[in-house]
């Protein structure tokens, strides 16, 4: 791919260092002992970038790094990546999977960014950007805060000049970054989960109906498309006008982390390839094709064991629906 303009950045603020533990029978409070350990440089706009690639799609991804550990990126093949090197460490978060059970994650904050490194990465990704005249930025996972006032990162700067050179910008966040950032009505698609949807609205959320009246509401405040993950059911895309249904038959789950990073890459995908097409609904990409991805790819991904994709071989088939059961019950419910 040397060479090759890239439709895809990503821009990932509060990259970690992963290792996953696979335990057979743990025992909680107990002394385990882990059959497999895994590392890998991840944090969500690095596992888009790193699936991205896997379909042959260059998606450089910025990501500020520690410089105390300057072997990391060499360590864990993860060439692709941009680093802006920055004074400290990278944190690191923990996860255990219990095969045949459930999946365990501890993360660590954010480290704290000083106000010129922030500044330094907005010029950064503008600067990839414009070098790879790319069409699409994903700016995704915790925002870290910012040493000198303690205040969160402000993404405006970055939204601004996206906004000037015509760039659709994913925004994936949670917490009170997302409610903020879903009302400042800046990003071109955001994609929250059900749980993530369900507290930025502020209700419970049961129904199928119940997520698209939650995603209106997003809608409204200037989201272009609200693409809601919920799990066993699939996921919802919803514009102002439509709402589209995907989903697949129930695969085999071995770890959900990074489902959701591969759902948005699955997306990509798709509508770098179909701009526009009879169900893009006015928004200049193709909403069925690209959810229709991105189910295939987050069931991909739940089977496999490491945090970020490693093959999109043998996809399984998507079902996609143009009018949505909305008295369809969720199975699992999400409560704000």
């Amino acid at each position: 791919m040397a060479g090759k303009k890239a439709p895809i950045v990503t821009l990932t603020p509060a990259p970690t260092l992963d290792r996953t533990y696979f335990v057979k029978n743990l025992v909680e409070g107990g002394v385990n002992r882990a059959e497999r350990v895994g590392e890998e440089l991840a944090g969500k706009g690095i596992n888009v970038s790193r699936g991205l690639h896997l379909a042959g799609i260059p998606a450089p991804g910025i990501v500020p790094i520690g410089n105390a550990d300057p072997g990391v990126l060499e360590r864990t093949g993860s060439g692709f990546l941009t680093p802006l090197w920055v004074e400290g460490t990278l944190r690191v978060s923990t996860t255990v999977v219990e095969y045949d059970g459930p999946t365990t994650k501890i993360n660590e904050s954010p480290r704290p960014l000083n106000q010129k490194d922030w500044d330094a990465v907005v010029a950064l990704t503008e600067k990839t950007v414009k070098h790879n005249e790319a069409e699409w930025l994903v700016v995704a996972g915790a925002h870290p805060d910012i040493v000198e006032t303690g205040t969160v990162i402000d993404l405006h700067p970055l939204f601004d000049r996206m906004h000037a050179l015509g760039v659709k910008v994913v925004l994936d966040t949670s917490g009170p970054a997302l409610r903020y950032w879903a009302q400042q009505g800046k990003a071109t698609v955001m994609k929250p989960n059900a749980h993530e949807l369900a507290e930025c609205v502020g209700r419970d959320l049961n129904t199928i109906g119940d997520v698209i009246d939650a995603a209106r509401e997003l809608n409204d405040w200037g989201v272009n498309c609200v693409m809601a993950s919920l799990g066993v059911d699939g996921i919802i895309a919803v514009t102002k006008t439509h709402a589209i249904h995907a989903y697949t038959a129930p695969v085999k789950v071995i770890n959900t982390v990074g489902a959701g990073d591969s759902t948005i890459a699955g997306f990509l995908s798709a509508v770098t390839s179909h701009p526009a097409g009879p169900t893009d609904f006015g928004v200049g990409f193709d909403v069925a094709e690209g959810i229709a991805a991105a189910v295939q790819w987050g069931a991909a991904k739940v089977q496999q064991p490491t945090s970020g994709l490693q093959s999109i071989d043998n996809l399984v088939e998507a079902t996609v629906e143009l009018i949505p059961d909305a008295s369809r019950l969720l199975g699992e419910p999400a409560k704000a």
